[in-house]
């Protein structure tokens, strides 16, 4: 693909793509991180958690560029047009899914500023919290975009990577 040639109408195409991979990414980075606390890898463990807090921060930008993007531009929200079945498990998925999604900055940031700081076991105690629900975020991030853009698309939403 030219990306130089790459359309802004196409660009929309591409951001929902980039987010579920952002997802995917920053879930497989706190697996990693959580699994090199528990063997006393603190070092890499800090590295692997700010890189997964990188990756989240740069799912949020791209996030609000696609959705602000869309509606100064006028775009149609895409649409779940699946049966009414598998639609009840979506939004459930979904509205569980946004609402952790509201918490995870404060929780990742006041997690990561303790660790940071040296504070121990309050950061042990927050990131019992954080580290299920940041993950929970990023994985149903991944099967929410996979059940609106490729298990369920509507016809004229087609992603450029499908």
């Amino acid at each position: 693909m030219n990306w130089h040639l790459l359309a802004a109408t196409d660009l929309w195409r591409i951001l929902p793509a980039a987010d579920a991979t952002l997802n995917a990414v920053a879930a497989v980075l706190l697996i990693i991180g959580y699994r090199l606390i528990k063997r006393g890898h603190e070092q890499a463990h800090k590295r692997v958690m700010l890189a997964a807090f990188g990756v989240s921060s740069a799912f949020l930008a791209c996030y609000l560029t696609y959705h602000i993007g869309s509606r100064l531009a006028g775009r149609e929200e895409v649409r779940f047009v699946g049966p009414p079945g598998i639609r009840q498990i979506y939004l459930g998925i979904l509205i569980s899914h946004v609402l952790l999604a509201f918490t995870v900055p404060v929780l990742s940031i006041a997690t990561i500023w303790l660790g940071l700081k040296d504070r121990r076991e309050s950061h042990r105690r927050l990131a019992r919290w954080t580290f299920p629900i940041w993950l929970y975020v990023s994985i149903t991030g991944v099967i929410i975009y996979i059940m609106l853009y490729h298990l369920y698309a509507p016809s004229s939403t087609s992603p450029i990577m499908s």
